[in-house]
């Protein structure tokens, strides 16, 4: 018996009601974009990464490991909210920890439990908050600086328009790109294929042009969204990181492939220069034990690209 023909079978006995195809695929082929590698004006030996954790955060462990294996060090910042006070403290503490960094992360979870209706808006309603904002902006136009959100913290990212646009917006505009609920209304966690289509970012300055990662997926609100030719636009411009693809290299709107139905198979956007990074993915969720069952490359040397972007070295033994 052959795997494939097992499989098509398993996939259409209800393909009717749970449709394993969210879409078209014809215009997921999106350009590859090349860019030389790109270092910041401040070189330093260790950056410092700035890691809050929101009621309801759950990968600041695994980030903040991955940061100090990659040479960062790393403060995690508890940001209370249990009163007005504590919410009042929790904003000024960040804020000055954002001042003494050179990286802002935002990690995976389900910030106040993703609501209200929806995810990533505490976050976002903290970062449009004028401390954060002035800090944030701060770090990005006089520091040189990077941001990172993957899962829960890309939400965030997108929500205040950090990606695509660069900057907070407290109104986004009416064709702007956003994350919403999985296609098929569940949650997903499950490993995905991802292909590295840009290079215009610094976090993926370790990577070749096409290389093919297999990192694990958690959420329930991974889709994004948007008019096929805004979309397009932004690939043109360099700002589509990656996409989901199938077991040949391909763009895929097939859901075992592309599980939340992202349009065009998205999986990452950034800003306009590349220095904030928004990903679905969990490039952080590596190791010698995890997913040893799970074939292909898992190590994406996402958080060695954000410490080289300071200290102006490749390690050219990581490739």
């Amino acid at each position: 018996l052959q795997l494939e023909e097992l499989s098509d079978i398993w996939h259409k006995t209800l393909e009717d009601i749970f449709p394993s195809i969210h879409g078209e695929t014809k215009d997921s082929m999106l350009p590859l974009k090349n860019y030389p590698a790109r270092f910041s004006v401040n070189r330093m030996q260790k950056p410092l990464v700035s890691i809050p954790v929101f009621p309801g955060t759950n990968c600041e462990f695994d980030v903040a490991r991955a940061f100090e294996k990659a040479g960062a060090a790393c403060k995690t910042t508890v940001f209370g909210n249990l009163s007005t006070q504590m919410i009042d403290h929790s904003l000024k503490n960040w804020a000055a920890e954002i001042d003494k960094s050179n990286i802002i992360m935002l990690p995976g979870g389900f910030s106040a439990g993703d609501e209200p209706d929806g995810s990533g808006k505490f976050i976002a309603t903290v970062l449009r908050s004028p401390i954060i904002r002035d800090a944030v902006m701060r770090l990005l136009n006089e520091r040189d600086g990077l941001i990172l959100g993957i899962c829960n913290g890309f939400q965030a990212l997108i929500k205040v328009g950090l990606v695509p646009f660069g900057e907070i917006l407290d109104t986004l505009p009416k064709n702007a790109p956003t994350l919403t609920f999985n296609r098929l209304n569940r949650h997903y966690a499950r490993p995905v294929q991802t292909k590295v289509i840009s290079l215009l970012s610094p976090w993926f300055m370790y990577n070749e042009l096409g290389a093919v990662h297999t990192i694990p997926i958690s959420n329930g609100e991974g889709r994004i969204k948007a008019d096929t030719d805004v979309l397009i636009g932004f690939a043109n411009k360099g700002q589509i990181g990656s996409q989901y693809v199938d077991h040949k290299g391909k763009p895929s709107m097939i859901w075992r492939y592309n599980p939340s139905g992202s349009d065009i198979a998205v999986e990452s956007i950034s800003s306009p220069d590349g220095r904030i990074l928004g990903k679905m993915a969990h490039s952080e969720r590596i190791g010698p034990y995890v997913d040893k069952n799970i074939t292909g490359n898992k190590d994406q040397k996402l958080f060695e690209g954000g410490v080289s972007y300071f200290t102006g070295k490749i390690n050219k033994a990581a490739f």
